[in-house]
C-alpha cells in the first residue's frame, strides 16, 4: 500500500500558472507517480523532459487516462468551457476515467463562473468522488515561488484539510477553506475585480507623475509608504524600471495576460448582474481590459501593459 504521505498525482493544465504549479507538486509532494495532460502535447512533454533526474513523469494523451492512473487530479484551464470539456466529455473527460473507481479527489484551481463549477462538482459527486473549487491568487511569480494563496470551495472542512495537507501546501502559502463548493470561486472574482481596478488605477498615477516630471521610482516609493499602497504599486508595479523582475520590466511578456483579466471581469459582472450588486468601477475596468485585449500587441501581454496601454491611447481617451 502507497504511503498517505504519497499519492498517485495528476495535473491538467500546464499553462502559464499551470506549469510552474505542477514544478512545484512535482517536487514537493513525494508522489511516486505524476501524470499530466496538455492540449498541446509538446507543453507536456517539455514539462517531463524539464523534470528533475528519478521522478517519475507520465503523459497522458487525454483527461480520461489522468483520471484512471491518479488518485488526486489537479486542474488550472483557461475557463469555464475547457473546465466542462476536460471533466465532461463523455469519451476523452476525468469523469470517464472515474468509472470503476470511488473517492478520487479532483481540484479545480481554474478561474469559473460559480455555475459551472457548481455543476461539474455534482457530475463528479455523482461518478463516485470529490471536486474542489480551489482558484489562485498570485500570479506567474507566486505560482513559480509555491507562494500562491488558495481559495478552497470543500463539501466539508475534512476533504478541504486533507487535500491542503497533502497537495496545496506544496504550491501555496496562504490557503483559506471559503465553505462549500462554488465560494473559492466568489472569493477569486471578488479579488481579481479589485485587483483589474487597482491596476488601473496604479497606470493612471504613475503615467501622471511621470508626465508631470516625477521620477518613477520616487513616486512608487512615496505612494508605498502612503496610503496610496496598495499590491498593483509595490509588488507589481506597472512602470516599466520601478520593480525588477515584473513584467514591466520585460515588455510585459509573461504574467497574467490582458484576456485572462478581461474575463475575470467579465465573471464579476455578471455575477454582480445576478446578484444585483452595483459594480460601477468594476464595469469600467471590465470595458477597459475589452478594449486593451482586443488588440493585437496587448492581447499576450500582462495585465500590468495597461499602463502602455494608456500612453498610447492618450488621443483616443479624451
Amino acid at each position: 500500500m502507497r504511503p498517505k504521505h504519497q499519492p498517485r498525482i495528476g495535473f491538467v493544465g500546464l499553462g502559464q500558472m499551470g506549469f510552474p504549479m505542477a514544478q512545484n507538486l512535482l517536487a514537493k509532494s513525494g508522489s511516486a507517480h505524476f501524470v499530466v495532460f496538455d492540449a498541446f502535447p509538446a507543453t507536456a512533454a517539455k514539462f517531463a523532459e524539464a523534470a528533475a533526474k528519478g521522478s517519475s513523469v507520465v503523459v497522458a494523451k487525454t483527461p480520461k487516462e489522468v483520471a484512471e492512473s491518479a488518485d488526486v487530479v489537479v486542474t488550472m484551464l483557461p475557463a469555464g468551457p475547457h473546465v466542462r470539456d476536460v471533466y465532461l466529455n463523455p469519451e476523452t473527460g476525468l469523469i470517464a476515467g472515474l468509472a470503476g473507481k470511488k473517492d478520487a479527489l479532483l481540484i479545480d484551481s481554474s478561474t469559473i463562473d460559480v455555475t459551472t463549477s457548481k455543476t461539474v462538482a455534482e457530475a463528479v459527486a455523482a461518478a463516485g468522488s470529490m471536486m474542489l473549487d480551489a482558484p489562485v491568487s498570485g500570479g506567474t511569480l507566486g505560482a513559480e515561488a509555491g507562494t500562491l494563496t488558495f481559495m478552497v470551495g470543500s463539501p466539508n472542512a475534512q476533504t478541504f484539510n486533507t487535500v491542503k495537507d497533502r497537495i496545496l501546501v506544496h504550491m501555496g502559502k496562504n490557503i483559506v477553506h471559503c465553505g462549500t463548493v462554488g465560494n473559492g470561486q466568489v472569493a477569486k472574482i471578488c479579488n481579481n475585480m479589485m485587483l483589474g481596478i487597482s491596476m488601473i488605477a496604479a497606470s493612471e498615477t504613475m503615467n501622471l507623475g511621470v508626465r508631470l516630471g516625477m521620477d518613477p521610482k520616487l513616486l512608487a516609493g512615496i505612494i508605498n509608504t502612503s496610503s496610496g499602497r496598495c499590491w498593483s504599486t509595490d509588488t507589481y508595479n506597472p512602470c516599466p524600471g520601478v520593480l525588477p523582475n515584473v513584467p514591466a520590466s520585460r515588455d510585459y511578456s509573461g504574467g497574467f495576460g490582458t484576456s485572462l483579466m478581461a474575463k475575470d471581469l467579465s465573471l464579476a459582472v455578471s455575477a454582480a448582474h445576478e446578484s444585483k450588486s452595483t459594480v460601477t468601477l468594476g464595469a469600467v475596468a471590465h470595458q477597459i481590459y475589452n478594449q486593451v485585449s482586443s488588440q493585437k500587441e496587448y492581447k499576450t501581454k500582462d495585465f500590468s501593459s495597461v499602463y502602455k496601454w494608456l500612453n498610447d491611447n492618450q488621443e483616443l481617451l479624451k
